[in-house]
């Protein structure tokens, strides 16, 4: 039996990102998934790569390395990088309030707080009548998550020898000795990222650190012909969701607006944000709801809600819905990642913030340079 030098339960962005970082190093690797192809949160999402915004300090430093990262290995994974940049649409005085606070910290280098009229000559798809401002970010990054990650596993495996085992459950961690539906394997350290399995790995460490599930809504939807993205797009509700903006002072009085104005939204956690896909498509959302078992049933309310939002941000019309979808992910309000280490050899992490995609790559480094 072949002994590795790492072991990596999970083939989402988490899991793939700890086996690269370990891979790059020499090491020799083994990922392990329940599921046939990874089906989980890491396809049910933007493929959004979101630096601006994310919680100030680690977790942005994080989103930064991890943007370089992605940079660096899709073109040699074959991804492509659909479209780049963020336009944070600020509809409400006290949004508009919040992206000039934003503009005066650290994290605005290179972003551009433009007027409706310089936005709406760079970027004519965004509705830009009655809007006071737009927050332009060049760091964004966006692939095609549902291609994006396939591809990734495929060049792990065939760049970089990382071994691959498909459709097999890992019953039991007692590193070095990995036990599954279908053997044992060996390693001298061993990564779990089985997004929270409440009831499944190092269940008790989930719920002694009140990680819980968050189940959200999704649409994927066919604008006019010609239609065009310079970017992601997202709006005022982002402002008070996304911790770079919502930790700020002025953030207080748009949350308290927005309470009025958009309670049923909020009650839902809807907050837009709408990318393009390489056929015109656009994949919009999302909403958040929490618990320790989220129904698998889809609002439609929930979704006409998301449309209202795509609406009074772009110059959209006619549009058709092809596909709707829900995700599930670990949640924290505590703390945007987790990382639990049962023993010396073991660790369990997760991104606990719906920032996989942005941040895994840099809490992977993180988390072998502590071992």
């Amino acid at each position: 039996m072949k002994n590795y030098d790492l072991i990596v339960v999970g083939a989402g962005v988490v899991g793939l990102a700890h086996a690269y970082t370990a891979a790059v190093r020499g090491k020799s690797v083994l990922v392990i998934e329940r599921d046939g192809a990874c089906l989980g949160a890491s396809i049910r999402n933007f493929g959004f790569v979101t630096i601006t915004g994310q919680r100030a300090g680690d977790h942005w430093q994080r989103a930064l390395r991890s943007r370089a990262i992605w940079a660096e290995v899709a073109p040699k994974a074959g991804i492509d990088v659909i479209h780049s940049g963020l336009w944070m649409t600020a509809r409400r005085p006290a949004a508009a309030a919040v992206l000039e606070a934003f503009m005066l910290t650290d994290m605005a280098e290179h972003c551009a707080l433009l007027t409706p009229a310089q936005a709406a000559e760079r970027h004519p798809a965004l509705r830009t009548e009655g809007l006071q401002s737009v927050l332009y970010s060049p760091h964004e990054l966006r692939v095609e998550s549902r291609t994006a990650i396939p591809l990734l596993a495929q060049w792990l495996q065939q760049g970089l020898g990382v071994d691959f085992r498909f459709s097999e459950t890992v019953t039991e961690v007692a590193t070095p000795r990995v036990t599954t539906s279908r053997g044992q394997y060996h390693a001298e350290r061993v990564v779990v990222c089985n997004n929270a399995d409440p009831g499944g790995l190092f269940a008790s460490e989930w719920a002694d650190n009140q990680v819980q599930l968050c189940q959200l809504q999704m649409l994927r939807v066919k604008p006019q012909a010609g239609f065009a993205l310079k970017g992601s797009v997202m709006g005022d509700l982002s402002l008070i969701r996304y911790e770079g903006y919502s930790a700020l002072p002025e953030a207080a009085a748009l949350r308290a607006e927005l309470e009025r104005d958009e309670a049923e939204s909020l009650a839902h956690g809807i907050h837009l944000i709408a990318v393009q896909s390489a056929d015109g498509s656009l994949v919009v959302g999302d909403s958040h709801h929490y618990g320790s078992a989220p129904q698998p049933f889809a609002s439609e309310r929930v979704n006409q809600l998301m449309l209202r939002h795509l609406n009074e941000a772009v110059h959209i019309e006619n549009a058709q819905v092809v596909e709707r979808w829900t995700g599930i992910y670990p949640s924290s309000a505590q703390q945007p990642c987790f990382v639990k280490a049962p023993d010396d050899a073991t660790r369990v992490v997760a991104v606990t913030s719906g920032s996989g995609a942005s941040t895994a790559f840099g809490l992977a480094e993180e988390v072998w340079k502590a071992w």
